[in-house]
């Protein structure tokens, strides 16, 4: 039967979801089990880091006592409603409801009904109000990076932290300044054996695998004489694959310590790190190729891709070429 759009005079009543029978999404009601959503979910964070499962898990949740098994326009606006309400923040709005998109996709395809897909249309983001800054507003230098390595040789001292996790918390910051890796993804993840390797080189560089990148890029990362210097004193007696850097332990004091930054009225945290990595290589006019390859940043084009592929010690040599003169003066 061929079905020929009505013409309203009053905008009011027109329906945009109107089905040849009459019915509307308002109308419908369609059921899905906690078996189906737990399977996706399972599906979902395999392979994932911690944080992006914890994501997942938790719009799972707020889905399910949305819906307790039943999509519908109320479930779903519901839904959104406490999404917006409950977070203030874009990406957490973006993770949360396309987490919900993906789910109704996945039913789609499963239960062979692209109904389930309509019920997108109620989990509309809201507009994102774009502010255009010209340099971001955190501000980390030389000085905060020595303030932090002060602080933690202080606490030391005076007993608050053990002299182990002093050369940790050291070794953590001291790398995650002079290389700009990112601190959870990578850093939490490199392998004592990985630091052996690279210190049994002329030109030390530790290869950093492609899974223990955020995206999944295999790259070498030079080590720095002050890198070298804090990291040697924590291979020890250790075994190769034995994680570095006790990263939860790390974490936890410089969050509890509150160590505040001299430009801006806050406090450290780890991720200031990478900040401090790419502003000072802006001062030191550090070469952007070679940043953007140890950083990993910026290089989704074809040109890294397909053609780029740097040699370790050419790595080394330009990146030392820039760095080599910037120091902390560790404390010994």
């Amino acid at each position: 039967m061929e079905f020929t759009p009505k013409i309203y005079s009053n905008t009011s009543e027109v329906s945009f979801f109107t089905h040849p029978t009459g019915e509307t999404l308002s109308d419908l009601a369609l059921p899905f089990t906690a078996g189906e959503l737990s399977s996706y979910v399972s599906n979902r964070i395999m392979g994932l880091a911690k944080l992006s499962c914890k994501w997942i898990m938790q719009a799972a949740k707020m889905f399910w006592q949305a819906t307790l098994g039943m999509i519908s326009q109320n479930t779903l606006e519901q839904l959104r409603t406490e999404t917006l309400q409950r977070y203030r923040s874009w990406w957490s709005h973006s993770k949360t409801l396309s987490f919900a998109k993906s789910f109704l996709s996945y039913l789609t395809k499963t239960k062979l009904d692209t109904r389930y897909l309509a019920f997108e249309v109620f989990l509309a983001m809201p507009k994102k109000v774009r502010v255009r800054k010209a340099v971001t507003s955190r501000i980390i230098t030389e000085a905060d990076i020595r303030n932090v390595l002060s602080h933690i040789k202080r606490a030391e001292q005076d007993g608050k932290i053990s002299k182990r996790r002093s050369l940790q918390c050291t070794a953590f910051i001291v790398l995650g300044a002079y290389t700009g890796q990112r601190t959870m993804a990578t850093m939490s993840r490199l392998k004592v054996g990985q630091f052996r390797a690279a210190l049994q080189t002329e030109k030390p560089v530790l290869l950093v695998n492609a899974e223990q990148d955020k995206i999944r890029m295999q790259h070498y990362v030079p080590l720095h004489p002050e890198v070298i210097r804090a990291i040697e004193p924590l291979l020890g007696g250790r075994g190769d694959d034995e994680s570095m850097f006790a990263y939860d332990s790390v974490l936890t004091w410089i969050k509890r310590e509150k160590i505040p930054l001299i430009r801006i009225p806050t406090h450290f945290t780890l991720g200031d790190l990478r900040k401090f990595a790419e502003q000072h290589g802006d001062v030191i006019q550090w070469e952007q190729s070679n940043r953007a390859y140890i950083l990993t940043h910026g290089v989704s084009s074809v040109s890294w891709s397909n053609y780029r592929h740097p040699l370790p010690e050419h790595v080394y040599d330009i990146y030392m070429n820039y760095w080599k003169d910037v120091r902390f003066q560790l404390h010994s």
